[in-house]
């Protein structure tokens, strides 16, 4: 069963001048954990807000649990569960407040869906007296998400919700959606984040309002058809225009401590060819050995295309 579908969906803004979504299409699951992973201004949060029904479409059709977006708003809005990028509880009332005021508005109380943010809230339990505007972000996090989920929601919308927050928030709350996917929670998740796309059962990659491709994490990897190489030396800026600039390599990009590369010709004699190229130009304590391609080099690449 799918618990959300969207038929050439499109939004346009400015006046049908700048392009947000261009006929997007997929499916979502009943149960599944899906990611839709791309930079900022992908249009991301504009899908995610048609399908939450805070925007209208400009084209095609979109359901969530059977209901279309326009005609059945109402329906949809008393099921779904949604948490913006932006914080927006709030600030000014207590950590608990801010439960009970939304547990209000959907005609029910905290204590009756307990069972369902309990291992979020007892991390919040020492700071519910707390203003929601003094916590840290990763608090902020906890609470907007049992905000989200005190009606008990059938599906989960969560709009780049680590953005900002540090490195073990962000683990904790990927390890928080596992706990709540296993309640039958339909959980939908977009995110910049390259590295958080292998925690989804399936992702589609956007850029530019268009969807690039749509499958598991490791099937989009294991379409990379090149062989990848990671290549250092002492002199990384120099290291990476000379790559460009060096006829036998197809594509070059900066990816931290190293550059990944691909060869326009898959001969082996291309890397000691490559190295002896990059002796001459004065490079030294140049590595060069293969890797398994990221979802990030896969998106790249997937641009390029």
């Amino acid at each position: 069963m799918k618990d959300v579908i969207l038929n050439n969906i499109s939004k346009t803004y400015n006046k049908g001048i700048v392009q947000a979504v261009n006929a997007v299409s997929f499916h979502v699951d009943k149960g599944e954990l899906f990611g839709l992973i791309g930079p900022d201004g992908a249009g991301k949060t504009s899908i995610f807000r048609i399908l939450t029904t805070l925007l209208l479409p400009n084209g095609g059709t979109a359901s969530v649990n059977g209901f279309d977006v326009v005609k059945d708003y109402k329906t949809i809005r008393k099921n779904v569960g949604y948490m913006p990028g932006r914080f927006s509880l709030y600030q000014d009332l207590s950590v608990q407040e801010n439960l009970n005021f939304f547990a209000s508005i959907f005609n029910t109380s905290v204590k009756e869906n307990y069972d369902l943010i309990k291992d979020i809230y007892i991390q919040l339990e020492p700071f519910k007296d707390r203003r929601a505007g003094k916590l840290s972000g990763g608090m902020k996090q906890k609470l907007a998400l049992c905000c989200a989920l005190i009606h008990r929601p059938t599906i989960l919308f969560l709009d780049e919700p680590t953005t900002g927050v540090d490195v073990v928030s962000r683990k904790e709350f990927w390890e928080m959606l596992k706990r709540l996917k296993q309640q039958g929670i339909t959980i939908l998740v977009s995110t910049p984040y390259m590295d958080e796309a292998t925690l989804c059962e399936r992702i589609a990659l956007i850029q530019d309002g268009r969807i690039m491709s749509i499958d598991t994490p490791e099937n989009i990897i294991g379409k990379f058809s090149e062989s990848l190489f990671a290549v250092k030396s002492d002199n990384m800026g120099s290291l990476l225009q000379d790559l460009k600039n060096t006829g036998i390599i197809k594509s070059c990009n900066a990816f931290g401590a190293y550059h990944h590369v691909t060869f326009k010709d898959n001969n082996q004699n291309m890397n000691e060819k490559l190295i002896r190229v990059l002796e001459e130009k004065q490079h030294t304590n140049i590595e060069l050995r293969p890797i398994t391609p990221t979802i990030e080099d896969c998106f790249i690449k997937l641009m390029e295309d």
